[in-house]
């Protein structure tokens, strides 16, 4: 599996129909276990390593801002890892959180040019 969707059951819904897979979220809780489930073949409710689990050839991880924002340092910490899956944040169902800067505007800030 080269893509895995962590976020809303709609989404999950969308992406399986084009062929990649995911875990629909509610909470926090769910989220970090969906997270460490692909990321580090950690199952946090039983405590144990799921052999094999751990990345499963999944190159891109997929996950709405919500679920962003449950992970918190979670995230920040793996993305600083520089290690597979590479993370990418979508609008969920709703669509964009409010206060959330899009890559474009990041990228305008940091180079300070406004077209």
């Amino acid at each position: 599996m080269d893509y895995y969707f962590i976020g809303d059951p709609e989404l999950v819904t969308a992406f399986h129909f084009v062929g990649i897979g995911g875990r629909a979220v509610a909470d926090s809780g769910e989220a970090q276990a969906a997270f460490l489930r692909i990321t580090r073949g950690l199952d946090e409710t039983a405590g144990v390593v799921l052999p094999g689990e751990a990345g499963k050839g999944c190159r891109v991880l997929i996950i709405t801002e919500e679920v962003a924002d449950w992970l918190g340092h979670l995230l920040i910490d793996w993305q600083l890892s520089d290690r597979y899956p590479l993370v990418v944040e979508i609008p969920g169902i709703l669509g964009r959180l409010p206060g959330r800067k899009t890559l474009v505007d990041s990228i305008r800030e940091a180079i300070g040019i406004h077209v």
